[in-house]
């Protein structure tokens, strides 16, 4: 779930928030100084119009208004400048990186590996084309890959962004001591405030995972001290409230979440709280978020096959899913075919996919929780943790 948050620019908040990176990390810049460099570059381009790796950068810029703002018609301008770009120097390994980062904010992760790939071509050193490699070979479910991209992000540049990353792949194989330990690196390498929250953010979620919700609340408080505007860190706590039961307070602070950013895992997480609370979910916006990100150029078929399976069509998420594995076959992707198929009343076919999900180690209690569920239904032996709540999904997903 990280890895889509540390590659893909804006949406992974959706599926899984696994999912953001690119060039120049979201962790890397405090968020109200990315508009103002955004015009900086658009200026400077006005007076160089053949610098094309202002093109690039601009267009990476515009892949992080994405993430900011929630608003993804920041890709049709990335587009543009990165084609702009690619026209001044198609093999200039920074204009490759910057397509490789557009590819992987519209959830094209194996046009982003072939990219960045183009790119290392190029400039073997580059950091950030190991780092965008490695989020989209995570999504590729190539492991062994994005693990050998990490490492040698970590020998040229150890920093933030590839701490972060190599806490992500210690994660999903199961490793929770070696995730915390380089999430501990990444705060104490942090600079700029949104550097020190973002990194207290994910500790807040492996803590999350692990069942501790007093961790994960100091976290996510501690996140939003260094950095007020860090509004993941506003939604761990909206997490926390909902799963110790303080749901009007999870409202509350949901409300706060979706003001400020209104991607589809917030959206769902707090339709899911309110329907805990006994009120009626509106699912309006998030319906159109989707229209918005499919004119946008973003296929994203795991949320809306986790959304049907939750909360709609099962049949439906079944396509989404089948649609989602079969270009991107990573433990998500798997977790989320197998629980569709559970869904549709197949768990002879889902168990596959549970096991798949599951065959790392990694310690996800929404996985467990799946592949429990589908076993019991085969008549296997099965331990559905008695701490779990079923009926908020979304926020055991997120990460």
């Amino acid at each position: 779930m990280r890895s889509l948050v540390l590659a893909c620019g804006v949406v992974l908040a959706g599926a899984l928030a696994f999912t953001v990176v690119a060039v120049s990390a979201p962790e890397q810049r405090q968020e109200q100084q990315a508009a103002p460099f955004t015009e900086t570059l658009q200026t400077r381009l006005k007076r160089l119009p053949g610098d094309y790796r202002g093109w690039a950068r601009l267009g990476m810029e515009y892949v992080d208004q994405t993430r900011i703002t929630g608003d993804p018609s920041f890709y049709a301008k990335a587009e543009g400048a990165l084609a702009t770009a690619a026209r001044l120097a198609p093999e200039d390994d920074t204009v490759l990186t910057g397509q490789a980062v557009l590819a992987a904010g519209r959830h094209e992760f194996a046009d982003a590996a072939r990219l960045a790939n183009r790119a290392l071509h190029v400039n073997p050193y580059s950091a950030t084309a190991h780092g965008v490699l490695a989020d989209a070979k995570t999504q590729l479910g190539d492991l062994s890959g994005a693990e050998k991209a990490v490492n040698r992000m970590l020998s040229l540049r150890p920093g933030v962004p590839a701490f972060a990353r190599a806490s992500y792949a210690a994660e999903l194989r199961g490793d929770r001591d070696a995730a915390r330990r380089l999430l501990l690196d990444a705060e104490a390498d942090a600079f700029l405030p949104a550097d020190r929250a973002f990194a207290r953010h994910y500790l807040g979620e492996l803590a999350l995972h692990s069942g501790d919700l007093r961790a994960a609340g100091d976290w996510y408080g501690q996140a939003l001290r260094a950095y007020p505007a860090y509004t993941p860190a506003l939604a761990g706590q909206a997490k926390v409230a909902a799963l110790g039961g303080r749901l009007t307070e999870a409202l509350t602070l949901y409300d706060q979440v979706v003001q400020r950013l209104p991607l589809p895992q917030y959206l769902i997480e707090q339709g899911e709280t309110r329907i805990k609370a006994g009120l009626t979910a509106d699912w309006t916006l998030l319906r159109a978020q989707r229209e918005l990100l499919r004119e946008a150029g973003v296929r994203d078929d795991l949320t809306w096959a986790e959304f049907e399976a939750d909360h709609g069509d099962p049949v439906l998420a079944v396509r989404h899913a089948r649609a989602e594995y079969a270009r991107n076959p990573n433990l998500v992707a798997a977790d989320v075919l197998a629980w569709a198929l559970f869904q549709d009343g197949q768990p002879r076919a889902a168990l596959r996919y549970a096991k798949e999900a599951t065959a790392t180690g990694w310690h996800h209690p929404l996985l467990t929780y799946h592949r429990a569920r589908i076993e019991r239904a085969l008549g296997l032996p099965a331990r559905v943790d008695p701490g779990f709540d079923p009926s908020l999904p979304a926020l055991a997903r997120s990460s």
